[in-house]
């Protein structure tokens, strides 16, 4: 079983950055890929951005490539997402996810309950 916890969601002005951070429990964190999905109001939630078990290979949404950033640290059993140069449509609520031993996350095992990013024109 594994629990992830976001933090980090906020209100931020168009421009602007915002980091996201996903605690999770567990001893065996570094077996699963880490992604951060979003859902805005009225839409499907998507995937933003993946990074594999390893952390050697990432993967970003042509919408925010070049913007954001993810990261992981395996001794702190936690996945970031730097967000840069946030836009009023990457307003969502931001959602970590797990999934076992793969690159990209596409169907998670586990989810997280969500933090609001909100980015104001």
């Amino acid at each position: 079983q594994v629990q992830l916890v976001e933090s980090g969601g906020g209100l931020v002005q168009a421009g602007g950055s915002l980091r996201l951070s996903c605690a999770a429990s567990g001893r065996t964190f570094s077996s699963y890929a880490m992604g951060w999905f979003r859902q805005a109001p009225g839409k499907e939630r998507e995937l933003v951005s993946s990074i594999s078990w390893g952390g050697g290979r990432t993967h970003y949404a042509d919408s925010v490539k070049g913007r954001f950033t993810i990261s992981r640290d395996n001794a702190k059993n936690t996945v970031y997402l730097q967000m840069n140069s946030l836009k009023p449509e990457d307003t969502a609520v931001y959602y970590c996810a797990a999934e076992y031993m793969t690159v990209v996350v596409r169907t998670p095992d586990y989810w997280g309950r969500g933090t609001l990013v909100t980015v104001s024109s």
